[in-house]
């Protein structure tokens, strides 16, 4: 996204906890400043982009965090995906300061940030964009982090059932390829089958969303249809089986190896997970 945003000719400075994930975009032009805080400072619009609530609040509100450095006339988006509240939260934080807040949550993972083809959840105009392919307003703060949240969730649930799908295609002897090709061309034809099946085939998981945050957008997912009082047994059964697979250590795989986690796992084991 920084890079997009740099090749329009967009002024562009950069900070991230590990500086050295910072060094290719300076080779291509951007500044780089040692805090959230000083990023804010020299910037008139400031986007984040971190993992979880915890390091979305810490960013943002922390000591030398973003809201530190804003004021009057500047704008803080926040890109992440995290629950309502926290966006309230940080909505409150920037606020006070007499800058404006807005979330904007993607949906897509690294080769559509690559190609300029995320959808962005809330509108901030001519800079969303440059990075993304369509933008989508939902009201106030809290909407637009419940609706990535949704997306994130039925995402997770249709790659816990297409792991079960491409497993049983092997277990009868029909070609897991031929299932790809078949989903391919019916009613229920995702991107994420094509783009990703053929890797699963061949236990190859090359990490575009870590399986560790689809595990914590299911998980805050939950949270949130527990606060309204609904039930979702489809998504909590994948939440599970996402998490046995963090349990051998593929957080940070792709999200695709949670079908690692049915490969040698009894159903006893899954539902005690």
């Amino acid at each position: 996204m920084a890079q997009n945003l740099i090749k329009s000719g967009c002024d562009v400075t950069v900070w991230n906890r590990t500086k050295s994930k910072c060094d290719p975009l300076i080779n291509l032009g951007a500044n780089y400043q040692s805090s959230p805080k000083e990023v804010a400072a020299n910037c008139d619009v400031t986007f984040a982009m971190v993992a979880d609530p915890e390091s979305a609040i810490d960013v943002a509100c922390g000591k030398n965090g973003v809201a530190s450095g804003m004021g009057p006339g500047k704008g803080y988006v926040d890109i992440s995906t995290v629950d309502g509240a926290t966006s309230k939260l940080i909505n409150e934080h920037i606020k006070a300061t007499g800058a404006l807040f807005l979330e904007a949550p993607v949906s897509g993972s690294k080769k559509p940030a690559e190609d300029a083809q995320l959808i962005f959840l809330k509108a901030v105009a001519p800079l969303l964009d440059i990075m993304g392919k369509s933008r989508f307003y939902f009201g106030e703060v809290g909407n637009g982090a419940a609706m990535k949240l949704l997306v994130n969730m039925i995402r997770g649930s249709m790659m816990a059932s297409f792991s079960e799908g491409i497993l049983l295609s092997k277990k009868v002897g029909l070609d897991p390829n031929g299932l790809i090709e078949v989903l391919s061309q019916s009613a229920i034809s995702a991107p994420m089958y094509s783009h990703k099946g053929p890797l699963m085939v061949k236990s190859l998981y090359p990490t575009e969303a870590p399986l560790k945050h689809q595990q914590k957008d299911i998980r805050l997912a939950l949270a949130l249809a527990e606060s309204v009082s609904q039930s979702t047994p489809v998504a909590a059964a994948a939440n599970e089986l996402f998490k046995v697979a963090k349990s051998y250590g593929l957080g940070d795989a792709d999200s695709s190896a949670v079908i690692e986690a049915l490969k040698a796992k009894s159903f006893s084991r899954l539902d005690s997970a």
